[in-house]
């Protein structure tokens, strides 16, 4: 009777232990599909927005003296800006100038504060941004050796952390030692030109320097496309990844500059004949994207 009495107990020990094992194994098993069937995020989805025809921020460039200061300010200084450039940026009459319907941004061979050359850069920060839009900017560029003259885009906000994690947006870029030649670029933590992987098209765009061009991007959550004269000439698409490879979510600023030398404009040399350097703009617009 004993022994037979231990064979019972031991046959429902074992019995217990595979239902528990088979428990664990469902349990296990709806787990594993339970995960699998958390749906992974997609990039965003291209909807075909469009833009208002009126921007809401603007400057026509129509009075005379210094750029309006409701619009813009100023980054002042010559520490190389971090391409180590020759310039030393000033909010002087004679670097950033209004008159007969342009703004003017000159670059002179001069010597002031440690620096060989004045220009200016001027910013709209906290005066014109933007999240999503098209950017409409119209330019005459100059012309020499050494010249940098730039159209475009900081975060106002740095919410991604120092650059590139917040991005840029390059709206237009031109180094005088190939003329004509325009970039488009935009730059942030997975793509950018010092592991030159930056996403970026170039057009040759012939008299860039002896007529006015309209430079523009349109900006919407799937994509930043670029144009001159209204051609299509870049395309950066979100990933949908995060902000290392997208930080364009965040609002962002328009910086216009003529920089001198620098670790790309100044690669071939300065022509010293070229200065002044003038980079005449038209203006600057701003128009908001319309929600789907």
């Amino acid at each position: 009777m004993r022994s037979g009495f231990t064979l019972k107990k031991m046959k429902i020990s074992f019995t217990l232990l595979v239902c528990a094992v088979c428990l664990s194994l469902g349990s296990c098993i709806e787990s594993v599909s339970s995960k699998s069937s958390i749906a992974v995020p997609k990039p965003p989805q291209d909807l075909g927005w469009k833009f208002e025809s009126t921007p809401f921020w603007f400057d026509e460039f129509d009075q005379n003296g210094l750029p309006d200061s409701s619009r813009w300010s100023y980054d002042i200084g010559g520490n190389g800006w971090g391409n180590h450039e020759l310039e030393y940026y000033t909010n002087a009459l004679r670097n950033a100038q209004v008159k007969d319907g342009l703004l003017t941004i000159t670059a002179i061979k001069e010597n002031i504060e440690g620096m060989q050359y004045s220009s200016a850069r001027l910013v709209s920060k906290e005066k014109g941004d933007l999240l999503y839009g098209r950017i409409e900017v119209r330019a005459k560029l100059p012309t020499g050796k050494g010249t940098w003259p730039a159209i475009w885009m900081l975060p106002t906000d740095w919410e991604y952390g120092g650059w590139p994690n917040s991005g840029e947006i390059d709206i237009m870029e031109h180094v005088g030692y190939n003329q004509d030649m325009i970039h488009i670029s935009t730059h942030c933590e997975a793509y950018y030109w010092v592991t030159n992987n930056q996403k970026t098209a170039t057009k040759k765009v012939v008299g860039s320097s002896t007529a006015f061009h309209l430079y523009r991007i349109d900006w919407t959550p799937y994509a930043i496309r670029g144009f001159i004269d209204d051609e299509l000439i870049f395309t950066s698409i979100n990933e949908g990844t995060g902000p290392e490879v997208w930080p364009f979510d965040k609002r962002f600023h328009i910086i216009l500059n003529l920089a001198v030398g620098g670790d790309w404009g100044g690669v071939q040399g300065i022509d010293v004949s070229a200065f002044p350097a003038v980079f005449d703009i038209d203006y600057v617009r701003f128009y908001r994207m319309i929600q789907q």
